[in-house]
């Protein structure tokens, strides 16, 4: 049982759909802040993803110059 929910009630695929993992040490993608939204859906119009950094409390993105398309991530160079 999961939130008074059978779990043989629900199937495998929706399951790991409604399953989300935070890390309390985030890692950025090398790319964009626009890459690295896309990474948690690939689909996200540019809509969802200000809700996101609005969720996130990360407005500030969108006064950044270059807004979502900032390059970000740690570099192998």
């Amino acid at each position: 049982m999961m939130d008074k929910t059978d779990l043989k009630d629900v199937s495998l695929k929706s399951l790991r759909q409604s399953i989300g993992y935070v890390s309390q040490e985030p890692v950025l993608i090398l790319g964009t802040i626009r890459d690295n939204l896309m990474f948690g859906d690939r689909n996200a119009t540019e809509e969802m993803m200000i809700a996101a950094l609005n969720k996130a409390n990360a407005q500030f993105v969108l006064k950044l110059e270059k807004g979502l398309d900032t390059y970000v991530g740690a570099s192998s160079l």
